[in-house]
């Protein structure tokens, strides 16, 4: 990398991000400045292909824009209307829902405040969208929308959020953040919150389980100091709820505003600029966003070569930026997307609103295990035709049970819900005797937990699973176990929480507030059954030919021997950025066994010995996710 910059100011920030050290305000104006676009590029790009692979994220999105009628008076805003106003409209729920097709997704809500609109009548909205489309994620309103309706409706900010999750509301968009400066806020929308209540709004939903997105307006009489202190307040809100799933940076439309930003439209070096600066500057938001929208197709094919990794969608019914002015086409056909994507060389990647994969559209897919733990296979892997896609493990043996993935470290529960498809390369994750990455925080000792209710991630099903034969063969506990989902959750109802991988590492060095007992699983299996415990195994789907498995087995070999070689100089970034000292990392690493040998195969057998009826579910539940999808050649 450091002979493709020209700049030499580039040099020390790159280096810098390879450390795992977090960028400075300076370090960002440096990155707007340099003349070097291509090697601000080329950095961006490596460092979104540390985090999503080859994949690029889009869904079957549709936006509704429930009325135009609005109290505000943005300057900025050719979209509202007031109240009598010959383009003023208002949507009942039918009409609303006459406009969603059965095939999407995300439905996309924000609008105009009329003033006379009643508190039910948006949760109606909600509700009746989440019961005829009970598969279709609601993500509503924005920041600006729910302190409306605290201040008209006298209900507080968490009451509103909590009625709206109880409606049906999944996210919430980013949408009113704007710019994070009073200076402009003043300037161009004056009635509107300013980042104090946003960010108090977005708090309070992480608080309650309801992850968002984030964005920023750029383009009009901002500064590039005022856009980097956005990014940087961004990131650190991001630090204290984790609640942010995406950055979305919004070109600005100048419409008929009587703006007059510097150039009518934001250049295309510009936008480019501020994607690939966003995704150096917000080093704990998972995903960037190319809105095609405001950057039009083009420009955001570009950007996913520039750190962004996700497309939005379909996104049909959109008005606010197209009234501004906005150049794309209203709406983008699910193959256009696809196109678009695969033309970048990346893997489109159809999703829910939480990010979850659902199709691949691509052939000869490796999956990728996104935790520390799995990074000495992962370092140097160079597979021959095939594309990495990163994916939590249960994710995974989804794929791989639709046909859609070639390979992959499985966990372990699929991998014995696919015996018969998948063949195991003689790689793994195998604990010694504890492993610190499958925690158990409890409020309960083990026999206090009957009856008692267990937050479970998303993520995997072998923890849970061995959570489940812990409790019920060694301890003779039965409990409620509800899963939770990939982004923010609400704990304070949970008497115990499962955590896996970087989160549980975190959180097993700085605890779980009101969590007092930890317990590592792999230390419990190993107690009890005098035997490591094998969390996930390399395998391939046993169909493809001889050479395709011969390439990948010895190409998993030579990259472990590369990873073992020395934990820190391949890791310790990671660590690093998940609050692990380069020792914690290399412990935590040198506790793996990562070739499967007697003693970890004699684990399995003991470990299938123990299935209930869950390893017959999973397999049901394989069986099920391999129904035919539309998928494009």
């Amino acid at each position: 990398m450091n002979a493709m910059l020209r700049d030499t100011t580039l040099l020390p920030i790159w280096e810098k991000i390879q450390r795992g050290e977090r960028l400075t305000l300076e370090d960002g104006l440096t990155l707007y400045r340099t003349g070097d676009v291509i090697g601000l590029g080329k950095m961006a790009h490596e460092v979104q292909k540390a985090r999503s692979g080859d994949a690029v994220y889009f869904v079957l999105n549709q936006k509704i824009e429930h009325t135009n009628v609005c109290v505000l008076s943005c300057k900025f805003c050719d979209f509202a209307a007031k109240k009598g106003d010959a383009r003023a409209y208002e949507m009942t729920s039918a009409e609303i829902l006459a406009r969603i097709s059965p095939d999407i997704k995300e439905v996309h809500i924000t609008g105009g405040m009329p003033p006379d609109w009643p508190w039910e009548r948006y949760l109606d909205i909600v509700e009746t969208i989440h019961r005829h489309l009970p598969d279709a994620d609601v993500k509503a309103f924005t920041a600006v929308e729910i302190d409306f309706f605290h201040r008209k409706f006298r209900l507080s900010v968490e009451e509103i959020l909590r009625q709206l999750k109880a409606a049906g509301v999944r996210t919430m968009p980013g949408g009113g953040a704007e710019i994070f400066s009073e200076r402009v806020r003043k300037e161009l929308f004056p009635q509107k919150i300013g980042a104090r209540e946003w960010l108090a709004v977005h708090k309070a939903a992480h608080r309650l389980g309801i992850p968002t997105n984030s964005t920023m307006l750029y383009g009009h009489i901002e500064t590039l100091e005022e856009r980097l202190v956005h990014m940087i307040t961004l990131r650190e809100a991001q630090d204290e709820t984790g609640g942010f799933l995406t950055f979305i940076p919004l070109a600005f439309q100048p419409g008929e505003t009587g703006i007059k930003p510097r150039h009518r439209f934001t250049s295309a070096v510009d936008d480019l600029r501020t994607i690939a600066v966003s995704r150096l500057m917000l080093d704990n938001i998972p995903h960037i966003k190319a809105y095609w929208v405001m950057l039009t197709e083009e420009v955001a094919a570009v950007a996913l070569n520039f750190g962004a990794d996700d497309m939005d969608g379909t996104v049909g019914g959109e008005k606010i930026a197209h009234d501004a002015g906005a150049l794309s086409p209203h709406a983008l056909k699910k193959e256009q997307i696809v196109r678009i994507i695969r033309d970048a060389g990346k893997i489109p990647v159809e999703r829910d609103v939480y990010y979850n994969p659902l199709i691949l559209h691509a052939d000869h897919v490796v999956g990728k295990i996104p935790y520390l733990n799995s990074i000495p296979f992962y370092a140097h892997l160079v597979v021959p035709d095939a594309k990495i896609l990163p994916v939590v493990p249960r994710r995974m043996g989804m794929l791989s049970a639709k046909g859609m993935m070639d390979a992959g470290l499985f966990s372990l529960m699929d991998y014995l819900a696919q015996e018969d498809r998948l063949e195991p390369l003689g790689f793994g994750l195998a604990s010694r005797d504890q492993i610190k990455s499958v925690m158990l925080f409890s409020k309960e000792g083990w026999q206090g937990l009957e009856g008692k209710r267990i937050g479970i991630m998303d993520d995997t099903a072998t923890s849970v699973q061995l959570l489940r034969i812990l409790l019920e063969n060694r301890y003779h506990v039965h409990a409620v176990l509800d899963r939770l989902h990939g982004g923010v959750n609400d704990l304070r109802d949970f008497d115990a929480v499962l955590l896996i991988g970087d989160e549980a590492l975190t959180r097993n060095k700085c605890g779980l507030p009101g969590f007092d007992l930890v317990y590592d699983l792999a230390c419990e299996w190993y107690t009890w059954q005098k035997l490591p415990f094998v969390f996930a195994v390399w395998a391939v789907q046993r169909h493809l030919d001889a050479e395709r498995k011969a390439a990948l087995r010895n190409a998993i070999e030579s990259a472990l021997e590369a990873g073992e070689s020395d934990f820190v100089s391949i890791a310790g970034a990671h660590g690093r950025r998940i609050g692990l000292t380069d020792t914690e990392t290399h412990e935590y690493l040198a506790g793996f066994n990562f070739r499967l040998g007697e003693r970890e195969w004699d684990s399995v057998h003991a470990f299938r010995a123990l299935q209930g009826p869950e390893l017959a579910r999973v397999r049901e539940l394989n069986a099920a996710s391999a129904k035919p999808e539309t998928r494009n050649p």
